[in-house]
């Protein structure tokens, strides 16, 4: 599943390099303004110290679960062979109870593995039908006589059905679970819901899903875990004219009349042995495009709102998905495993994109793109985006992680290769480096907090839904990606490839946990003549993976002298996670000297020496060429002067992405005490040159006004854009900022006429930029009115007015006001939560914000804080660290600053 934002390379580049100094100057002047406003705000703002909620009672002592139905994992006395799952969503209000509902019935033939009275199965939110006064009906198959059911019920707060027998189901035999249902076609983004959108003056609602990853229990009942794999054999009864889509090919329409209403009963082809959480079902009146893989019989379509086909806003994705199909199976060596390949865009969806096998969700900015009116940026996005779910089809959905603590195996590795899908559709784009920007840089931020946590975490860590939802966080998405880049580097490209079509062929359409693959892929480096690593494969790539964090690398070019350390941004904060292997890794450095690359040195332990990193005169040495490491590095003082002469005089000596490294690594070191400030801000110097000539030119002045005269000519003729794709965001921003009522009430009028959804997107995040409180404080009441704000949308709205200087206070004061609301509206499992508590706190740097965290962390322990748990905690340890930075180094920063502009 895709996740976050996307910028450009050169975008991205530059925004580092500027971005670094930029962060040190917010943080010091947030710090100055802060201490002001703090003098009149000696207490909490009003109604919040005093808010209430009436959420229930907790114990104050967890109570160790003693019967099977009080776990949250399934017992393994059975496992399911195949479904018969026909669902029937109603689009239309259902007159008796005014919503919108689906009704089903599910069948599932399961196997008994050890003997048990006890059937528990997943189910959520659903209303179950009697069958014989019990919540379902049980048959034995091939010979087998079923037992007769005792009682049944639902087990809400695990979200089971249990079933108690009056005898014991037969190890070896099968059995068949039947029951019938009815669900609530809700909007609330999970399992079986209700998409809406307005077409030619007209509201249209799709039923659709999402099951990942705890949700498909809410769709039908069904043994919902990522092993209890199975085939599915679907049928979708829906409104004449509209299209009903699943995982695998129609191969039965029929027009039926059911209770005196028309409808058309779709059947659909078995699918592969599967996970229910790759499940999709969808109904709609959409349009698509079609194309095919070459040489192959497999059917590829772009699915989305008929007015974005027929504009050939799906034309791009249909483009790059047969290159990119063809790129994989070459890659995985083995050919793609279903018959067809469907990809559609949604109006609402909650997460980027969902690889559901064979029909791949995704929100229409993901997939959608208008050459007319969408942005270069836009345009990269989707190409990444569909690179990363054609990545799962093979590594996640063919083969799958045994239990969701293995999450980063999955997201990590789509994350690591759709950049060379990416690569192989656009290979003028460059576009590998960005893995760099988009997850190294990123999720350094977060591995370098003692709050952190491994990568592949223990089984009994990750049990309840929001403990999996919080599992989809940067670290399984980026830092995955880093260190298996990392492992691909060392290995060679080759060499893992090999490993991994090994791997796959061997657990195909079964299951897996991460050391699987480590077998595979030292197995291939066995079988590689000539090469040899220091240590196995798993050795090695254990250190990264069952320890937190990462290491700072330190250089001492006069004596050869290399070290490593945990590196944490706040040097006093304590870690509390213990580790097998004391916080040391197996490093991979490779190097340069004087511009000339070196032979690959592998740090073994915390010391060592390596003679040929000494340097004479004005060599100098640069470690971690390309960022292909998930480490940062440091310099004895001469060599950080030597690297710095260099890139004063000539800077392209030194590779593009390294320079970007230097000054991160270096502000990085500096907020970690590591070097002092003055050092970090004497790496920008190189690029400060360009900067200030380029500012000098334009002038802030002349800046303002250009963008508002292009944003005040559109107001004039609101059907002619005059402004370019590609300057939008910016102009739009830098207008808003600079005007008043009038410029937010229209680009609030063109953000609701939008029907491109990249054009939407630009302007929703352009309103938040306003300077004009009580226009941002309507905005973030908008933001939970689903009539004014898709759901989707809630989160990164809020985040975006936090990221307004203005804005931040009153995003903090609206998310703490309104947690219990917010909470209880999206659900503890939302994916959103750890993005909303990170976006509105990422900036906090003073006492007083850090008491404000702490008092938001108790007065909402009851509500609880769901996937966003750690997230809090990560804020409040961010903060303190923040707070330290600025003691230390406001002073120093201020005073470099006015040197320089002098």
């Amino acid at each position: 599943m895709a996740k976050g934002f996307y910028i450009s390379k050169n975008m991205g580049l530059a925004g580092l390099l500027i971005g670094a100094v930029a962060v040190v100057i917010i943080i010091a002047l947030a710090a100055v303004y802060d201490k002001e406003k703090t003098k009149n705000q000696n207490k909490p703002v009003d109604g919040v110290a005093m808010l209430t909620t009436a959420s229930p009672t907790t114990s104050s002592t967890l109570s160790t679960p003693k019967d099977p139905w009080e776990h949250y994992r399934l017992p393994d006395s059975l496992s399911p062979v195949s479904y018969n799952i026909t669902l029937w969503p109603r689009l239309v209000v259902n007159a008796s109870t005014g919503l919108y509902i689906f009704t089903g019935q599910s069948a599932v033939v399961f196997q008994c593995k050890k003997d048990t009275d006890l059937i528990v199965i997943h189910c959520n939110k659903l209303n179950l039908t009697l069958l014989n006064g019990h919540h379902a009906r049980l048959t034995g198959l091939d010979g087998a006589t079923a037992p007769t059911v005792k009682t049944s019920w639902l087990q809400v707060k695990t979200e089971y059905l249990v079933i108690q027998l009056n005898g014991k189901l037969t190890a070896g035999k099968s059995y068949r679970l039947s029951t019938d249902f009815q669900g609530e076609l809700a909007d609330d983004l999970k399992g079986f819901y209700r998409s809406e959108y307005t077409e030619d003056g007209g509201k249209k609602v799709v039923a659709t899903s999402q099951m990942q990853a705890t949700f498909a229990r809410k769709a039908f009942p069904c043994f919902d875990e990522p092993a209890m794999k199975a085939v599915f054999h679907i049928t979708l009864i829906h409104q004449r004219g509209t299209v009903a889509l699943s995982n695998g090919r129609d191969v039965e329409t029929v027009n039926s009349t059911i209770d005196g209403t028309e409808v058309t009963m779709t059947r659909f082809e078995p699918t592969k042995r599967m996970s229910t959480y790759l499940l999709a079902f969808i109904v709609s009146d959409f349009d698509h495009i079609t194309g095919s893989i070459e040489n192959n019989n497999v059917l590829v379509r772009i699915w989305a709102r008929r007015k974005a086909i027929a504009e050939g806003h799906g034309n791009y994705a249909l483009n790059v998905t047969g290159p990119m199909l063809k790129f994989f199976q070459r890659y995985y060596n083995a050919s793609y495993p279903l018959s067809k390949s469907d990809q559609i865009a949604l109006p609402d969806f909650n997460a980027g994109a969902m690889e559901n096998w064979g029909l791949i969700t995704y929100r229409e900015t993901a997939l959608l793109y208008d050459p007319a009116i969408s942005s270069v940026g836009n345009k990269e996005r989707v190409l990444t985006v569909v690179a990363h779910e054609l990545a799962h089809m093979w590594f996640g959905n063919l083969v799958t992680l045994r239990w969701w603590n293995d999450l980063w195996l999955n997201e990590g590795f789509a994350s690591y290769v759709e950049y060379l899908g990416a690569d192989y559709a656009e290979p003028t784009w460059n576009i590998k480096e960005q893995t760099i920007l988009n997850d190294v840089h990123k999720v350094f931020a977060v591995d370098a907090l003692a709050s952190s946590h491994p990568l592949s975490r223990k089984e009994e860590e990750v049990n309840q839904p929001d403990e999996i939802s919080e599992m989809f966080n940067t670290i399984s998405y980026s830092k995955g990606a880093a260190v298996l880049r990392m492992l691909s580097e060392f290995l060679t490209e080759p060499v893992f490839a090999r490993g991994l079509s090994s791997y796959l062929n061997e657990f195909a359409f079964n299951n897996t946990v991460y050391s699987d693959l480590w077998d595979h892929l030292q197995k291939a480096v066995l079988t590689t003549p000539g090469m040899s690593l220091p240590h196995t494969v798993h050795d090695i790539m254990n250190r990264w993976i069952l320890q937190m964090g990462f290491p700072v690398v330190t250089i001492d070019t006069a004596t050869g002298h290399i070290t490593q350390k945990h590196f944490l941004l706040d040097p006093d904060s304590v870690v509390d996670r213990p580790s097998p292997y004391n916080y040391t890794w197996l490093v991979p450095i490779k190097w340069m000297k004087g511009g000339v690359e070196r032979e690959q040195h592998w740090l073994l332990q915390e010391t060592d020496r390596h003679p040929p990193m000494t340097t004479a005169g004005s060599e100098w040495v640069l470690a971690n060429l390309n960022v292909s490491g998930y480490y940062r590095v440091n310099y004895d003082m001469d060599n950080w002067e030597r690297l710095l002469n260099q890139l004063t005089t000539d800077h392209t000596v030194i590779p593009l992405i390294n320079r970007a490294q230097i000054v991160d690594d270096a502000f990085n070191l500096a907020r970690a005490k590591v070097i002092n400030t003055t050092l970090a801000l004497r790496t920008t110097r190189y690029n400060q040159i360009n900067a200030i000539s380029f500012a000098c030119r334009m002038g802030v002045e002349r800046c303002r006004v250009l963008t508002s005269d292009w944003f005040r000519e559109w107001m004039l003729n609101p059907d002619h854009n005059p402004i370019h794709p590609n300057l939008k965001t910016t102009v739009y921003c830098n207008a808003i900022a600079a005007g008043g009522v009038a410029e937010w009430d229209f680009a609030w009028q063109m953000f609701k006429n939008a029907t491109v959804a990249t054009e939407a997107a630009k302007l929703r995040s352009s309103l938040a930029c306003t300077k004009v409180p009580w226009l941002l404080n309507r905005y973030l009441d908008y933001s939970l009115d689903p009539a004014k704000i898709r759901k989707q949308d809630c989160t990164s709205t809020i985040n975006y007015i936090a990221g307004n200087v203005v804005g931040m206070p009153l995003a903090w004061d609206f998310i703490r006001a309104r947690w219990n609301y917010i909470y209880t509206e999206y659900g503890g499992g939302s994916f959103s939560f750890s993005n909303l508590i990170n976006g509105v706190t990422r900036r906090f740097s003073t006492e007083f914000e850090l008491k404000q965290l702490k008092q938001f962390k108790e007065d909402n322990a009851r509500v609880g804080f769901g996937s966003g748990t750690l997230a809090l905690e990560q804020a409040i340890e961010r903060t303190t660290a923040n707070i330290k930075w600025v003691a230390e180094n406001q002073e120093h920063v201020m005073k470099w600053l006015a040197n320089e502009c002098t």
